[in-house]
Order: structure tokens, then C-alpha cells, then sequence
């Protein structure tokens, strides 16, 4: 058995040929299709959170009336950038949003990746430390976020408060107990992968990484999770982790399909600079008959180590044939290589 949900960046063009095509397409839009996939049976919906885009930015609102609206499937995000967040704020919000939903929330967070404006960051009121980077700030803002998600108090009452407090020091409220283990973080390479482990989160692993072996993207995934492991098991955590991986699958069941996605089936791993000094790896599609795609996939080394699948959903299609792309998934693929 696996667990798969579906990762949308939420995206919106005034073009003619899409879908979604302002903000509030695409906020409504995502709503119906969790509701959807969760009629469908499956088991998560996640969100892509870019800032300056025409895309998903505050997730938090939209993952409150997922909530709300759904009450089985796994909400979440994959990932947020907390280079822009304020961890007090974002625990407040996270624990608001998971109350709502019944404990449902999967929270990804990660470094980021580059944005569509240099350091965006700089523009909602962040800066490194001295000597520090932009990276070494979202892992320290991590840090806090997980410390207070742990409940325990640590602001010291007014002695005159306006209303009154219960005894002690005081945390960040509302608190949703269990929330902390519900943490996930997009890990790009096998060092931050480790990070996370030793930590006690999860992990989320992309479309993309960092080239550190010159490997096929699923084989260095695959060795990616299995460090993770070693360093949860290293790190003595208690509970089992989870692994995520995403991917780009269509199932070619019609001929909206192939006219869409038809083209997509010689896609191959592709070798590129994130940054400057950052030599990436990103994945290749997987465009189908599925009596292919079973084969394909199977082959797939980190889609088999981890214990769920993101598929990424072009989501400006629609939510009518965004909510076929899971069905044909659900249908014609994961039953035939044991997922359901």
C-alpha cells in the first residue's frame, strides 16, 4: 500500500487557453479538486507555495477550507518557503488550520528554491545573520517553529493580563497536539536529508535534487531516502518516519490525454544550475498506455522506497480533467503494482 495525493503550484494566467485564470479560479479550484480526489479515494492534497507568482502563496487559508470542506484526506503543502515566514505566526496559523481540520494537516517546509524576484525574502522583513545565508536563516526559523509546535510554554505572563491565564509560563495557541510529528522537510540533497532526520521530520523529496552522484534522479532519491533512514534510526526517534516523492504521471486512457501529454513519453532526467554554484538534477515525466506506465514505474527506485506519491497536476486543465488524471491513476496503475 501506498499513499498518494496530488501536488498543485496553483498556477493562473488571464490566457485564453487556460483554465485558471485569476487568483480566485485557482483558490476555489483547488478546493473542489481535494474534494474530489477524496471522493475518488485518494489520500492527500498538497500545495506549492512561491511568493511574487502567479501562483499558490499563503497557503494557510486555503489548506483552513480544505479542511473544511473534506473530512479523510491528507492536507498539506510541499513546499513553504520559510526563508519569508515568521515561525510564531506560522504556528499560530498551522495549528489553527489543523484543528480545523481534524489533525489532517501534512505541513512540507523547506530552504526554498530561487524566486521570481532577487531575495524575496528582504521584502518581508528577513535578513541572514552576519555571516550567515539565506539558507542558514530558513533552517534557524525551522528550529523555532518546531520548538514551539512542541507546546511548552515559554512567555512569561502579564502579571495584570486582560483576560486570564492558566498557571505558568505561556505557548503559542491555538496548539494541535501532534502537529510537530506532522512536519515535513524538501530535502535537495542527501546532507539536508540527513538534517531533517535528526530532527524528528519528515521527508519530502522532489522532482528535483541536488547532482551529487551523476546518477539517474531515482537511483540518488533512493539513496537519499535510505540516508534519511540511517539517520532517524541513528538520531533513536520513536515513531516511523515518512517519505514522499513527487512525480509527473499521466496515464494515456483517451485522446484528451495523448493530444495533452502524448509527447511526453521519451522525457528523460535533465542536468541544470538552480544557482550559480548548484548543479541540479531534475526528473523526467512519465506519459503512458499504463500497461507501460506499471513497467516504467516499477523501475522507479525511490517512488518504491518511499511510502507516498505526489503526482503533480497541471492544474490549469481544470478541475473535470485534473480529477480524470487521478482516477486513471487510481485505477489502471496503483492497483497493478500493489499501491491499492
Amino acid at each position: 500500500m501506498k499513499k498518494i495525493g496530488f501536488l498543485s503550484f496553483g498556477h493562473w494566467t488571464p490566457s485564453p487557453h487556460s483554465q485558471t485564470r485569476s487568483a480566485q479560479d485557482s483558490l476555489l479550484q483547488a478546493i473542489d479538486l481535494a474534494v474530489a480526489a477524496e471522493e475518488l479515494g485518494a489520500d492527500g492534497a498538497y500545495f506549492r507555495v512561491h511568493h511574487f507568482a502567479r501562483q499558490h502563496a499563503s497557503p494557510f487559508p486555503l489548506l483552513a477550507a480544505v479542511g473544511a470542506r473534506t473530512s479523510r484526506i491528507e492536507i498539506g503543502t510541499g513546499v513553504i518557503d520559510m526563508r519569508y515566514e515568521n515561525p510564531m505566526y506560522m504556528a499560530e496559523d498551522a495549528g489553527a488550520a489543523d484543528l480545523i481540520s481534524g489533525g489532517r494537516l501534512q505541513l512540507g517546509i523547506s530552504r526554498g528554491s530561487p524566486e521570481q524576484v532577487i531575495d524575496g525574502w528582504r521584502y518581508f522583513g528577513y535578513r541572514p545573520q552576519e555571516g550567515k545565508t539565506d539558507a542558514d536563516m530558513a533552517r534557524a526559523h525551522t528550529e523555532v517553529l518546531l520548538e514551539v509546535l512542541n507546546g511548552e510554554g515559554f512567555a512569561q505572563p502579564n502579571p495584570r493580563p486582560m483576560f486570564g491565564n492558566p498557571p505558568g509560563l505561556l505557548r503559542i495557541e491555538p496548539h494541535s497536539e501532534g502537529l510537530r510529528d506532522r512536519i515535513w522537510w524538501g530535502s535537495g540533497s542527501n546532507a539536508t536529508a540527513v538534517w531533517a532526520a535528526e530532527l524528528g521530520m519528515n521527508l519530502q523529496s522532489s522532482t528535483l535534487k541536488d547532482d551529487e552522484s551523476g546518477e539517474p534522479l531515482h537511483v540518488q532519491q533512493r539513496k537519499q531516502i535510505e540516508a534519511y533512514r540511517e539517520a532517524w534510526r541513528a538520531a533513536g526517534h520513536e515513531r516511523e518516519p515518512r517519505v514522499s516523492v513527487s512525480r509527473s504521471i499521466f496515464a494515456l486512457v483517451d485522446d484528451r490525454d495523448r493530444a495533452y501529454f502524448g509527447q511526453e513519453g521519451d522525457s528523460e532526467d535533465h542536468v541544470g544550475y538552480i544557482d550559480a554554484d548548484t548543479r541540479s538534477i531534475f526528473g523526467r515525466s512519465y506519459a503512458a498506455e499504463p500497461d507501460v506506465l506499471v513497467k516504467q514505474l516499477a523501475e522507479d527506485e525511490a517512488v518504491a522506497a518511499a511510502d507516498t506519491l505526489l503526482l503533480t497536476v497541471p492544474n490549469q486543465l481544470g478541475v473535470e480533467y485534473n480529477t480524470h488524471v487521478l482516477q486513471s491513476i487510481l485505477t489502471h496503475v496503483a492497483p497493478e503494482l500493489g499501491w491499492r
